[in-house]
């Protein structure tokens, strides 16, 4: 496999040709630029998607070098990020000098030993958050996973983060508008040369969207004073900021920042752990382990931070889940310097798309990478693997901070509700991705909650 090091002899990227591509592209995307992936294996091709033609960029060496190694020649923008930054503006979701303030502000946020000092507060929300859905269990009533895990995930971030600025009726209209767009986006990423000007379906779904969140967030801003009891929340820490910069940052800024936080803060643990049941659903010899150990750890009691050490093959879970299903599937960048990068000649101006979706599916680098197998991630047993062959945070500069954060919440949520139900799908899912802006299930995952002490174990005894 070429390594990204600079060749004499520079070759163009092999081309798929439009009519191979487009049609698949058309009927499924993701099932499409699956199977192109693990074709590909590594090498990197050029998508012939007529007037646009991206390159397509998998081996973790060359995944290494564009988030790493060289990645100030690969720029978070282009067509696919334009469609974000209506939402997102100039924050840390951005690029840039805005990027690197907004970073440097939020930082001290996602430390670790911060985020260690609100495992406390994190394991008693989301235990609270959890009993709360008891009532539902008691009724047997068919309930959806990611509203419910939206729920839960919202009062963690708004409590932790938000400092409770956000009421939780505020939050109730928040979840469907940022569910929206989500889903809403979609036409503008699969046609990213078609003009703002030029009307797709979910413009005016994504537009409403926004305009909820603003109808939450700008009020925020523009009514915050300083005060001696502000906290370390992500309100706060953007206004000081704000202050000291005298006037140099915009609010909008702030609203801008305010709500990237809330999007990353709850979009990766919602859409990762909806995935979670249709995939117990298919491996009962999964569940099976997977609620011994949170008997044995947790038993009835309600989750705390000091069971976290013995939630070994919890954590396992949950590694495995991002590897098929990363909710960040797609890494855009925009080549800023021409360079050669395995032995192929990159052009200015051209966009590269990392997946991190594909690279984890590589044939060549992953042993069955399409069965679900969590014990890739037992101890011990990655410490050769490439550090890009897998990435679902992404990686570099540009790795997502509340990577601690998500792992710590995650194995709080997963313990809490399998200790205290047993989940049942309504009806099977298949584990099928649908092209959004994060990778979320084709259909929704609709389950009952029986309470775990007078209900019949799936797949377990």
């Amino acid at each position: 496999m070429p390594t990204p090091s600079s060749s004499a002899t520079a070759r163009e990227a092999r081309t798929l040709p439009f009519r191979s591509i487009v049609p698949r592209l058309v009927r499924d995307p993701i099932k499409a630029l699956g199977d192109i992936g693990t074709e590909a294996d590594g090498e990197i091709v050029r998508l012939n998607l007529g007037t646009f033609r991206p390159l397509l960029v998998t081996h973790p060496d060359h995944v290494q070098h564009v988030l790493r190694g060289n990645v100030a020649n690969y720029a978070r923008d282009g067509v696919f990020w334009r469609p974000l930054r209506r939402l997102f503006g100039g924050s840390v979701l951005s690029d840039g000098e805005i990027w690197e303030v907004s970073r440097a502000t939020l930082q001290p946020l996602f430390a670790a030993k911060h985020v260690e000092s609100l495992a406390g507060a994190m394991a008693e929300t989301v235990a609270d958050a959890v009993a709360a859905l008891g009532e539902t269990a008691g009724q047997e009533r068919p309930v959806d996973a990611a509203a419910e895990l939206a729920r839960i995930v919202n009062k963690t971030v708004i409590r932790l983060f938000f400092g409770d600025r956000i009421t939780p009726e505020e939050s109730e209209r928040l979840i469907p508008a940022h569910d929206a767009i989500a889903t809403s986006i979609v036409s503008r990423l699969l046609l990213p040369l078609v003009p703002e000007s030029v009307p797709l379906p979910g413009d005016r779904a994504f537009r409403e969207a926004v305009r909820t969140f603003d109808s939450v967030m700008v009020p925020l801003v523009h009514g915050y004073t300083p005060s001696p009891g502000d906290g370390r929340d992500v309100f706060s820490l953007l206004c000081r900021t704000r202050d000291a910069q005298a006037g140099s940052l915009p609010p909008s800024w702030v609203r801008d920042n305010m709500v990237a936080m809330f999007a990353a803060g709850t979009e990766t643990t919602v859409v990762a752990l909806t995935w979670l049941w249709p995939i117990l659903d298919r491996h009962p010899h999964v569940e099976a382990r997977l609620r011994e150990e949170i008997g044995r750890v947790v038993g009835g009691e309600r989750v705390r931070p000091d069971h976290l050490p013995g939630l070994v093959y919890t954590r396992m879970v949950i590694q495995e889940l991002l590897r098929l299903y990363p909710v960040g599937w797609m890494l855009p960048r925009v080549v800023v310097e021409p360079e050669t990068l395995g032995g192929v000649r990159l052009r200015a101006g051209e966009t590269v798309l990392i997946s991190p979706f594909l690279t984890h599916r590589l044939p060549s680098v992953w042993d069955r990478p399409l069965e679900f197998d969590p014990e890739r991630f037992a101890p011990g047993r990655g410490e050769h693997r490439h550090r890009y062959a897998y990435f679902p945070f992404g990686g570099g500069p540009h790795q997502c901070m509340g990577t601690h954060v998500f792992n710590m919440e995650a194995q709080f949520i997963v313990a809490a509700m399998l200790s205290a139900f047993r989940p049942a799908l309504a009806a099977p899912v298949p584990p099928t991705p649908r092209a959004a802006a994060s990778l979320r299930p084709r259909q929704s995952v609709i389950m009952t909650l029986r309470p775990a002490a007078h209900a019949t174990a799936h797949g377990a005894s």
